[in-house]
């Protein structure tokens, strides 16, 4: 049998199955559709205007390497008029962040984008492999995903940005809404689909990627001879996320369309007006002027915990008000630096012209 001809162009010969589409396409209607089907994600939600300066999050992981491709390509493309920067967070976790910087590293120089590395250790006087030395591996995820939030609008910050995009793609949403419904977390489910989000006091976020498929990525990245960094944590094989992630490939298995389609009913859902009423309003950090729900954001709870040998009293709510109970925090007590939006902008790698 001759090999089928390109869906779109019906020139070339097709080398690839979308998985979002099913369609048989060649590689450079590929790159073409993914493309501008990002623009088009990007222009339909007026995610940026001419002069922004944007902080791409970056790890190094196809997600991340991928956006800063693509962000590149289409700033030059449709004359988006960015100002791009690369922002890596160090969380400090030996054989896996060290290498995955050296590839951030690399693309810095490959897409001569200025780059600003912020580690854990210099914000909070903690490494993971510290962390999880203290308090093992059952709860760690929950102190990273809190460290790694706030120390990205600080790091943004820093670069006085106007924006920060991440790789969060279509199946990690999905995921997310799984995860919200199965956790009852009705104040996450009520978000957790927005492509742009906002604090009072924080650093415009989104998500350029919202519904582009994992496996899209990953085949943008292959045929495109992108340099980055496969490797999964060495800390999330136990992530709660794990169990929503089989879930939603056994669904896309069945249905392709099952991941876009759990966006768009996350998308649809509306939180009543008396159980948005129930919940706390935005407040300020007393320690560290960080947006929080509480008179301590969730950081700075992480890090007295930490620091008083206490870190696994201070996951829950009940669990911190036992903590409480048991006396003030001493004076002593390392602390995060007072948070600032936006800092003047500091120095940072550019990439070297002559090497």
């Amino acid at each position: 049998m001759a090999p089928a001809s390109c869906a779109l162009c019906q020139n070339a010969k097709a080398i690839l199955k979308r998985p979002k589409t099913g369609q048989q396409i060649c590689k450079e209607c590929f790159f073409f559709v993914f493309e501008t089907e990002i623009h088009h994600t990007i222009t339909q939600a007026k995610l940026f205007k001419p002069g922004d300066r944007v902080a791409i999050g970056a790890s190094g992981g196809k997600d991340s390497t991928v956006l800063a491709y693509v962000m590149k390509t289409l700033n030059s493309r449709y004359n988006y008029g960015l100002d791009l920067y690369l922002l890596s967070i160090d969380e400090g976790i030996t054989g896996y962040r060290d290498d995955s910087l050296q590839t951030v590293k690399r693309n810095q120089m490959q897409y001569n984008i200025p780059l600003k590395i912020l580690s854990y250790e210099e914000l909070y006087g903690w490494t993971m492999d510290a962390i999880v030395s203290e308090i093992g591996k059952k709860n760690n995820c929950t102190f990273c995903g809190v460290f790694r939030r706030q120390a990205l609008d600080r790091g943004a910050s820093s670069l006085n940005v106007d924006h920060i995009v991440t790789g969060h793609n279509a199946d990690d949403i999905a995921e997310t809404v799984l995860m919200n419904i199965m956790r009852g977390d009705i104040a996450r489910l009520g978000r957790c689909t927005m492509i742009c989000t906002q604090g009072e006091d924080t650093i415009k976020r989104s998500k350029p990627f919202k519904y582009a498929y994992e496996k899209e990525i990953v085949m943008y990245a292959y045929f495109k001879k992108l340099d980055y960094f496969s490797t999964e944590c060495i800390y999330s094989p136990d992530a709660y996320r794990g169990h929503a992630r089989t879930f939603l490939k056994d669904l896309e298995a069945a249905r392709p369309s099952a991941i876009i389609d759990i966006i768009h009913s996350g998308e649809a859902f509306e939180v009543r007006e008396d159980v948005k009423a129930g919940q706390k309003p935005q407040q300020t950090c007393k320690r560290c002027g960080y947006m929080s729900s509480n008179e301590l954001c969730k950081a700075c709870t992480l890090l007295e915990g930490l620091e008083r040998g206490m870190a696994n009293s201070v996951i829950t709510d009940r669990a911190r008000k036992k903590m409480d109970a048991m006396g003030p925090a001493p004076d002593n007590l390392r602390t995060i630096p007072l948070f600032r939006s936006p800092l003047p902008a500091v120095s940072i790698e550019s990439p070297a012209q002559d090497r």
